[in-house]
């Protein structure tokens, strides 16, 4: 099968839980609904059957040009990771796909869309708008994919999924997969699906953490963060590393913070452009920085399976969004390690995502830079100190003379 061998190219040769599950059913074109966790394998047992039907299916026709299937993403950086996973899947088979999102020029798009695609992976906005101008024809798509629907849900996006569904009005497969199943996103399937079959990759109730990651979480000091952020930069084994952290402006701080203390840092928050973000991605892909500042926002649809540490600067605003940040490690069967550093005006925040996700760490220890429980912890080198090197420039950072907004200052 073209298909397989493509992935096997690339190493790809074992299946996860949810493509398992997922894929008999998706083949025999029934509608569907995949709940997993983040960094399961979700792509591919969407995108396998998508493209075997695409390319070889006896109730979906000729392909001519005009969209067969139509894959929806909450976010820019999720529709670029997922195009790319179905382009390499796609290597074998004679099937054209586009991605299309905000931020890119129409006029690039509305060609790609001209010249004939088989397969259109897309946030909502940008897909709803070339549809309503005429560019985007959905009456022949056969396989609707919505991914990550709970992020779309939190994103406000839920409209714009409903008009999509809405202009679906042919004989259709329909595949929705969500790490969590809120009301709205069940209210959904209900409407606008065929007797999906629901499919969980894990027990019901299991943690909704990877036991593939180590959490360390405890107090740090505001003043001291920085520092404390070093030294676990110096870990031993450490490799791809994302930084969270809650704002913008904290972001383009941290990033440059740790830039002036001699690592190679990029950084992806809504300050900046589209193709500036997707260059600090792009370089975080293939090793040039091998450190990532970002928002919660700008990282969601980050999908690299060899990320070596999370490390929370600020602790996230709810629980859901801690499973979403630390769950960007210990992905595809990979180990890793998150580190939430609780500020001391955080500890509300923190008891409340401890109580909801039961992890028994309702009061984490206060330690510094210099505590040896932080080296311990961590197999943080006694050798490690402040900086590393001479300062860089971080990658997408601040342009001289400018504030993180991008305006330039007045003297």
């Amino acid at each position: 099968m073209e298909i397989c061998e493509a992935l096997a190219a690339v190493g790809i040769t074992r299946t996860f839980a949810i493509q398992e599950l997922t894929l008999p059913l998706a083949l025999d074109g029934t509608d569907l609904i995949g709940q997993a966790r983040t960094g399961m394998g979700k792509t591919y047992a969407f995108g396998v059957p998508l493209l075997d039907r695409v390319f070889d299916s006896a109730d979906i026709e000729e392909l001519d040009g005009s969209p067969r299937a139509l894959v929806v993403v909450p976010t820019r950086e999720l529709a670029v990771q997922v195009g790319r996973d179905l382009e390499v899947a796609a290597a074998k088979l004679p099937v054209r796909l586009a991605t299309i999102y905000g931020g890119r020029p129409y006029e690039e798009q509305i060609e790609a869309l001209t010249e004939g695609v088989d397969v259109v992976v897309g946030t909502p906005g940008r897909l709803l708008d070339l549809h309503n101008r005429g560019e985007l024809k959905l009456d022949k798509v056969a396989v609707l994919v919505l991914d990550e629907a709970d992020e779309m849900l939190d994103l406000g996006f839920l409209p714009d999924i409903e008009k999509i569904l809405a202009a679906l009005t042919h004989q259709h497969q329909t595949m929705l997969f969500s790490a969590t199943m809120p009301g709205p996103i069940l209210s959904l399937s209900r409407t606008f699906m065929n007797r999906p079959v629901h499919i969980r990759a894990e027990m019901t109730g299991s943690a909704q953490t990877h036991s593939t990651t180590e959490q360390v979480v405890f107090q740090a000091h505001r003043m001291d963060k920085p520092a404390v952020t070093a030294r676990i930069l110096q870990a031993r084994g450490r490799g791809r590393t994302i930084i969270f952290a809650r704002t913008k402006r904290t972001a383009a701080d941290v990033a440059e913070e740790l830039a002036g203390r001699g690592f190679a840092v990029g950084a992806v928050h809504g300050d900046m452009g589209q193709p500036a973000r997707e260059r600090s991605l792009k370089a975080f892909r293939d090793g040039t920085v091998d450190i990532l500042v970002a928002t919660d926002v700008a990282a969601r649809g980050i999908d690299i399976t060899d990320v070596t540490h999370v490390i929370n600067y600020q602790t996230p605003d709810d629980p859901m969004t801690y499973v979403h940040r630390i769950g960007r490690t210990g992905r595809a069967g990979h180990s890793g390690i998150a580190v939430t550093l609780v500020g001391y005006d955080e500890l509300m925040k923190w008891k409340s995502i401890n109580d909801e996700l039961d992890l028994d760490r309702p009061e984490p220890p206060q330690w510094f830079s210099t505590s040896p429980e932080l080296h311990e912890a961590l197999d943080i080198p006694g050798s490690a100190g402040d900086t590393v090197g001479p300062a860089r420039k971080v990658l997408g950072g601040k342009a001289p003379g400018k504030t993180p907004g991008g305006r330039s200052r007045r003297r």
